[in-house]
């Protein structure tokens, strides 16, 4: 049976609104991945590294309850676990505060042996951070020969614009080694300067062949060497956009999984397929916009839930 490896940081979501903090959540975009997709009874592997203190004991507790495998978790003593102040405006979009206090060394665990079928997911600040970065790329360069499906979700803020010149090559060197890169509008607008699909595509194609563009209400757009579609998304009020590409991401690594599509079918994949793909990806996505949660409601989950993963 194939595994699913998601790889980021951990934080704790401390949310924000009208200068209030109401509530507190496990977070960062590829552990909410990992929550959705244990929650839907999938095998999911998060790897990534929080302290040995009361926030670390809360995020590891909470991926156990959920059916998350913290195998390949780093708990450090030397540190504490990050926090992030998410302040959420009049439309539920959030800008971010970020406090850490990394130790000296960092993602200190041995990595997993990879192995075809595997679904690995990566991305965010994280995918660049120099101090992981080496140990990070090794494991996706192994993924990579071992002929796993790689999604790369750049996840890009407005607050790291001043630091694009030097991370420029990082990012297009994390899109080389991707079977799908999975974007919003706003990172390929920060990145590439990219107005719509068609530029982001452009820029992207001789590195990687395949691309999920979603432009908020705008709709999903795939552009493939054989393919370009739109898709409509529907309209909703969100209370809350944090987890809204972690899930949109979830609903693509389900929609992989229990299809067994694997690398090599990638290419062959018709308008159908990636329709069905992106529609499951998308109603993830809306379910959680509307809640202050960042992964799908365990109720949600009843309904597209694996009882036998990979059969």
């Amino acid at each position: 049976m194939p595994d699913i490896y998601t790889i980021g940081e951990t934080v704790l979501d401390i949310l924000i609104k009208g200068n209030q903090p109401f509530t507190a959540k496990a977070g960062g975009a590829s552990l909410n991945t990992a929550v959705t997709l244990g929650r839907l009874g999938l095998p999911v592997k998060f790897i990534g590294e929080y302290g040995l203190d009361e926030v670390g004991n809360l995020i590891d507790n909470f991926l156990k309850e959920n059916h998350v495998s913290t195998d390949y978790v780093y708990r450090y003593y030397d540190g504490k676990s990050a926090l992030a102040l998410a302040f959420l405006n009049e439309n539920s979009d959030a800008s971010y505060d970020f406090y850490k206090i990394y130790p000296e060394k960092r993602l200190n665990i041995g990595f997993p042996e990879i192995r075809a079928g595997d679904i690995v997911l990566f991305g965010s600040f994280y995918a660049v951070t120099l101090e992981v970065r080496d140990k990070l790329m090794q494991f996706i360069r192994n993924a990579r020969k071992n002929n796993a499906i790689i999604i790369y979700d750049p996840n890009f803020r407005k607050q790291h614009l001043h630091e694009l010149s030097k991370l420029n090559r990082m990012i297009e060197e994390n899109i080389s080694y991707a079977s799908i890169v999975r974007g919003s509008h706003e990172d390929f607008s920060f990145i590439f300067g990219a107005g719509n699909a068609d530029v982001a595509y452009k820029a992207i194609r001789e590195k990687c062949h395949h691309l999920l563009f979603t432009s908020s209400t705008k709709g999903v757009f795939l552009r493939t060497p054989h393919l370009s579609e739109r898709f409509n998304v529907r309209i909703i009020d969100a209370k809350s956009t944090i987890g809204a590409g972690d899930n949109f991401n979830a609903g693509i690594v389900y929609s992989l999984f229990t299809k067994n599509i694997r690398q090599k079918d990638l290419a062959g994949l018709d308008k159908k397929t990636w329709e069905e793909i992106i529609s499951t990806a998308v109603e993830f996505a809306s379910h959680v916009c509307e809640s202050y949660d960042n992964y799908i409601s365990k109720d949600f989950a009843e309904k597209y839930k694996v009882s036998s993963p990979g059969k």
